[in-house]
């Protein structure tokens, strides 16, 4: 009977890890195709999609170096005994691979295919910082395991390569705590979520309460919580996008749902005010033209 259920509690894990991967791959397609429709980016923080790149790329070797490395599965099995697996799994790697690969085409949609975009729509400084701020980061922690490391880094009783691995969790951690706000000051701005898909964020919802299911599962078949604290990222992604989610959810349907029907029915020119003065004029111009030619 317990063979039974762990057999079934471990088909569970899997059946959400690759639910939550569907979910949150999905998501990054309703806000490109959006900008395709829209032929415009306007709305739309260019921060989001610059901080999602470098995050998602660290993601993508943290995840990667965890399930395929020998070296970092000796150190984390170091690291933890009580759990010697890790709780990371390939639905993490792929999914992380996937998303890297759609947030460079999102990001090339600001320069290269030829949209509307704002003049106002400029990285911010402060995006800036913490982007170079977290390549800094790591490559400072590389140099302490080359450094202080014993065996090349190869000894994980002191600084080890997993530091660096943990070092690029935490960046696609703070990248995703950091990179929401940029887009929700911008929807509180406009007092609108025009140019932001909200189909994003009813995916990414999903995806974020499926991952936490899957990781406490997992750290109940492995009889330790480790599960959770040596996957501190994976579990803290899940609740930071679902936390944000929630805001742009009220942000939504609550606080700006009057604007947003409004601003939907007008055309591009009615939803940039700032345009309207340049055209009207050129079309007082046109009138005064064919008056002087009658």
């Amino acid at each position: 009977m317990a063979t039974d259920l762990v057999l079934c509690a471990q088909a569970v894990s899997t059946l959400l890890g690759w639910i939550y991967f569907l979910c949150w791959s999905l998501s990054f397609y309703p806000q490109p195709i959006l900008n395709w429709r829209r032929q415009s980016t306007r709305g739309f923080g260019i921060d989001f999609p610059t901080l999602n790149v470098l995050g998602f790329a660290a993601y993508t070797m943290s995840t990667g170096a965890m399930l395929f490395s020998p070296t970092i599965r000796a150190q984390y099995a170091y690291r933890y005994p009580s759990a010697p697996e890790s709780t990371v799994r390939v639905n993490d790697f792929v999914f992380a691979l996937h998303a890297v690969i759609v947030c460079i085409v999102i990001y090339s949609q600001f320069y290269i295919w030829g949209f509307e975009v704002g003049r106002d729509q400029k990285i911010s400084r402060t995006s800036l910082g913490i982007f170079w701020g977290n390549v800094l980061g790591v490559a400072v922690v590389v140099v302490v395991v080359l450094v202080r490391g014993r065996d090349g880094g190869n000894d994980p009783s002191s600084w080890a390569w997993i530091d660096v691995i943990y070092a690029l969790g935490y960046v696609k951690l703070l990248i995703t705590i950091v990179k929401y706000i940029p887009q929700a000051w911008i929807n509180y701005k406009r007092k609108s979520t025009v140019g932001w898909a909200i189909d994003t964020i009813l995916l990414d919802i999903s995806g974020g309460i499926l991952s936490n299911m899957q990781l406490f599962i997992d750290s109940a078949l492995e009889g330790d919580w480790s599960g959770i604290t040596g996957n501190p990222v994976k579990f803290g992604l899940g609740n930071v996008s679902i936390l944000f989610d929630v805001i742009f959810l009220v942000q939504h349907y609550a606080l700006y749902r009057g604007a947003t029907k409004i601003v939907e029915g007008q055309s591009r020119d009615e939803e940039n005010p700032e345009r309207r003065p340049l055209l009207d004029e050129r079309r007082r111009s046109s009138g005064l033209q064919r008056d002087s030619q009658v």
